[in-house]
């Protein structure tokens, strides 16, 4: 019986010279519930790469008779990586002849496996490596299904369920005027959401003005919506141009709206019900004509029964409301999102770093990610850094927080882990929610923000 079930039976290529090695791995792959493709010889490698669409390739190095250099492979890897750069190669090599897979690996091999095989290990490898490959293939499919509706928006890795009627709400909302409320926990992808938004409607020639309207003071938020004038206040010392001006034409971004004062609120509806505002020591009335959206990950029905926000503002704010679900309810993107986020950071961090070992694999879909998609952008771009190979291991990921229970494990730790330590457990008890976790931890929700942002949770 196969030990997993591996959706629409992926193919697989075996190649070896040895009838008795393709004949034992046929047998064994396709108990597991793999299509096979064999080869016997390096050309015949290169053929069924062009005409079939294939997983994963296992192959052997040595093809020539009573040679073990392993270089005809060598060549026929570094051909088969310019016909298909996502397809992963598995290199069989003999017994004690490692270095030559080593420097196979080096080439862009995917991994390798010593003859006589651990038939158990090799499956387990192989899973990997076709997931992987599907996602990345995934991944591309989805790029370019983004570029081409929304050409000049940040990529949205959503191939999960949950997450489509997000993706058809999108489409259909954003190329009106209609203001959006984007809500969901932190780290969820809110101003992605606002960004292709932006891109998609008329206004994508025009600027998109981002603002954190939760973490502006009273005393500044006015002067950053609306401007100011010179002498208004003490330390106005020229004209200060507003974000509503700026965004006149295009799109302003309120994010963390949910956190605003309560004065500022009062003004914003003005702006938002009649298009006009005044800079802040100024009488004269300007109109700005801009599509606004707001995000938050508060629950603003609640905040508004706590008389924290105006009702009449939110009707205003969400004419349409787009709800993010957590990472934890979308589990199938994180392959998907966490290969995304590898060739990003291996790219820029000029590391040859392609893939996750299952360890890794196992503790990301394990891993409780109370900081959503923003926490596994920043574990992945820690293990393109802390990676010593071209796969990244669990360890590189750093994502088994400690878990002290007395003062004395505590003592082990900086001030900035036991901090780090404490906000993730309390928004992992408050299911993400920082409303909730802030007032448990006694401290403003600006405060715990402003944290939140500084340890990339």
């Amino acid at each position: 019986m196969p030990t997993a079930a591996i959706a629409s039976s992926p193919q697989i290529l075996i190649a070896d010279d040895q009838p008795a090695v393709l004949d034992a791995l046929r047998l064994l792959l396709k108990e597991e519930g793999y299509r096979i493709i064999t080869a016997a010889r390096p050309v015949e490698i290169l053929k069924a790469v062009e005409a079939h669409t294939l997983d994963a390739i296992i192959m052997d190095l040595n093809y020539a008779r009573d040679t073990t250099s392993g270089r005809e492979g060598l060549d026929v890897l570094a051909r088969v990586r310019g016909l298909d750069a996502i397809l992963p190669v598995v290199v069989m090599t003999a017994y004690g002849s490692v270095p030559g897979a080593v420097e196979a690996m080096r080439r862009g091999a995917a991994d390798y496996i010593e003859k006589p095989w651990d038939d158990e290990r090799l499956v387990a490898m192989l899973r990997t490596h076709v997931e992987l490959s599907r996602a990345k293939r995934a991944n591309e499919r989805l790029t370019t299904e983004n570029r081409r509706l929304v050409p000049n928006a940040p990529p949205l890795i959503a191939g999960s369920r949950v997450m489509q009627p997000v993706l058809e709400l999108i489409e259909r909302v954003a190329a009106s005027d209609a203001n959006v409320l984007i809500t969901g926990e932190h780290g969820t992808g809110k101003e992605v959401v606002a960004q292709r938004l932006h891109a998609a409607s008329h206004r994508a020639s025009h600027a998109l003005i981002t603002v954190n309207a939760g973490g502006l003071s009273e005393g500044v938020a006015e002067s950053e919506l609306f401007g100011h004038v010179k002498g208004a206040f003490t330390d106005a010392k020229t004209d200060r141009v507003g974000c509503f001006e700026l965004a006149d034409g295009g799109t302003l971004f309120l994010d963390e709206i949910a956190n605003m004062a309560a004065k500022l609120q009062a003004k914003l509806l003005r702006v938002l019900q009649t298009g006009e505002f005044q800079r802040v020591g100024s009488s004269r009335t300007l109109r700005a004509d801009v599509r606004v959206l707001a995000a938050t990950n508060a629950d603003i029905r609640a905040e508004i029964s706590g008389g924290r926000f105006r009702e009449d503002l939110l009707y205003r704010l969400n004419t349409v409301e787009i709800r993010l679900p957590p990472l934890r309810d979308r589990r199938d993107d994180i392959p998907r999102l966490a290969t995304h986020f590898l060739a990003d950071y291996s790219a820029r961090y000029r590391k040859a770093v392609h893939g996750f070992d299952d360890s890794a694999t196992a503790a990301m879909q394990v891993h409780g990610w109370p900081g959503n998609v923003r926490e596994l952008q920043h574990a992945v771009e820690r293990a393109v850094l802390m990676s010593r190979s071209g796969l990244i291991t669990s360890d590189d990921l750093g994502l088994r927080a400690p878990a002290p229970g007395t003062a004395a494990d505590l003592a082990g730790m900086t001030m900035d882990d036991a901090e780090r330590y404490v906000i993730q457990q309390a928004l992992a008890r408050h299911d993400g929610n920082v409303v909730q976790a802030a007032e448990s931890l006694g401290m403003s929700r600006s405060a715990l923000y402003r944290r939140i942002q500084h340890y990339g949770l």
